[in-house]
């Protein structure tokens, strides 16, 4: 009688033994029988993935709290550069100014007087120059990224993110004072934004129209409003200037105002 085979043949033990060992998707989950104990091809145990997990780093962890940090700074620095833009051109200077009369200062002095003329300005014309202020320095970053190595590039990191963020509130200051003198028409997200002080809110940025427009000139996030009033920032800085210059802040403003038909 023929006894019958219950074991497989050599010749199919070779061949699992042969693809685990091969790096099949089984050798993740089945040791290989050919494989040494003490020297394993794969796991914690594996001495290529202790050198591996050697190499980590918090970096990309402390990334977050630097980044929210920068941004926070960003914000800062973007409304303070916005007040003081807007009141050194509120504040000094004339329309009869060559070059930047009527093209800087103009602006300013119309918005005195008709508040509601940049709601009627399209999204050129209300951010048109600030978006041209950040070619500069976005271009310079931009060749840095092609011509550093990525070690140069990563130990100017924090600098790099800092000048994109304020680039960015550069260029959407314009916006967000026209949305501050909209009062119909804003997207729910901008209204949600002003309500939660994010941007310059409508009820916060009218304080700078009450004449004589003396106050409240920062208008990014409005944030910095009232701290440099309560040390009186901007009227120490003008004081400063009169003694030294002999000229009447907001002079050429008055004079404007004063027009009648």
């Amino acid at each position: 009688m023929a006894l019958s085979v219950s074991s497989s043949s050599p010749s199919n033990h070779n061949l699992s033994e042969q693809t685990l060992v091969s790096g099949d998707s089984g050798s993740n989950c089945v040791p290989s029988r050919l494989e040494d104990n003490n020297n394993p091809r794969w796991g914690p145990a594996h001495k290529g993935a202790q050198e591996l997990a050697q190499l980590y780093t918090k970096d990309h962890r402390q990334k977050i709290p630097r980044n929210l940090f920068g941004s926070y700074c960003c914000c800062i620095d973007a409304d303070f550069s916005s007040g003081l833009l807007h009141w050194a051109a509120d504040t000094w200077g004339s329309v009869d100014l060559p070059v930047i009369g009527k093209n800087f200062i103009r602006p300013f002095r119309e918005h005195h007087i008709d508040p509601t003329a940049i709601t009627r300005h399209d999204f050129i014309e209300t951010n048109g120059d600030n978006f041209m202020v950040i070619i500069l320095p976005l271009g310079v970053m931009a060749s840095r990224f092609s011509t550093c190595s990525n070690d140069q590039i990563a130990h100017s990191y924090a600098w790099y993110w800092y000048l994109f963020l304020f680039s960015v509130f550069v260029c959407v200051t314009n916006q967000i004072h026209k949305w501050s003198h909209m009062y119909t028409g804003l997207p729910k997200w901008v209204q949600c934004l002003q309500d939660c002080h994010i941007i310059l809110p409508r009820k916060h940025h009218r304080k700078h129209h009450v004449s004589p427009h003396e106050t409240f000139f920062c208008i990014t996030t409005g944030w910095l409003n009232r701290p440099l009033e309560i040390v009186k920032f901007w009227k120490i800085l003008e004081y400063l200037i009169e003694s030294a210059t002999g000229q009447k802040p907001r002079a050429d403003d008055f004079k404007w105002a004063e027009k009648r038909n």
